[in-house]
């Protein structure tokens, strides 16, 4: 069994994803020329060049809002942050809008995106770039899968419910309800 790295192992992957499918693209903070604040887009932007692995400025909600429309647009976004810390800045985005798409459209329109980066505390960044968010995501409609390590957790936030799914609402409407005293009208 081969021993790889967090980061190793979300390089891995990144690529393999992009090389199986061309609508998936890199986007975040230092991704491309920095190769990623942790390294884990090393390579990426000399194999899959500038319009794959896009590095944007310094506006979390900026390019949060931009990955949401393009996955709306048939694209597969992977939405880096430099950290969760910052990722709070891009919430609106996050939990109004990818989160809720695919119920507000009644399951016409789905949203393949991902949002990912290093949660938790590490390498003493201090109080602002040390929360662990991955116990407020699941509560909201944000339902956050992460992974990783005590020390510094690092793993997708892939956008769903897993409760309720388009159509949730009407199959319950449609259920044949309880009858008699006490039930719900």
């Amino acid at each position: 069994m081969a021993t790889l790295t967090y980061r190793d192992a979300l390089n891995q992957a990144l690529r393999e994803e992009m090389q199986r499918d061309p609508n998936v693209f890199l986007m975040g903070e230092e991704v491309g020329v920095y190769q990623g604040a942790y390294k884990v887009s090393r390579g990426l932007l000399e194999e899959f060049g500038p319009k794959r692995v896009v590095d944007t400025p310094i506006a979390e909600l900026g390019f949060a809002g931009i990955g949401v429309g393009a996955a709306m647009g048939g694209l597969r976004p992977v939405v880096e942050f430099m950290t969760w810390n910052f990722a709070l800045l891009a919430l609106d985005q996050i939990v109004n809008s990818a989160a809720k798409m695919l119920y507000m459209s009644g399951g016409q329109i789905p949203l393949p995106i991902v949002f990912r980066g290093p949660n938790g505390a590490a390498l003493q960044l201090s109080s602002q770039h040390s929360q662990a968010w991955e116990s407020w995501l699941p509560i909201s409609r944000a339902q956050g899968r992460c992974s990783g390590d005590a020390r510094r957790r690092e793993g997708p936030a892939q956008i769903g419910h897993p409760r309720q799914q388009p159509g949730d609402r009407a199959r319950r409407r449609n259920a044949v309800q309880p009858q008699g005293r006490g039930a719900r009208r």
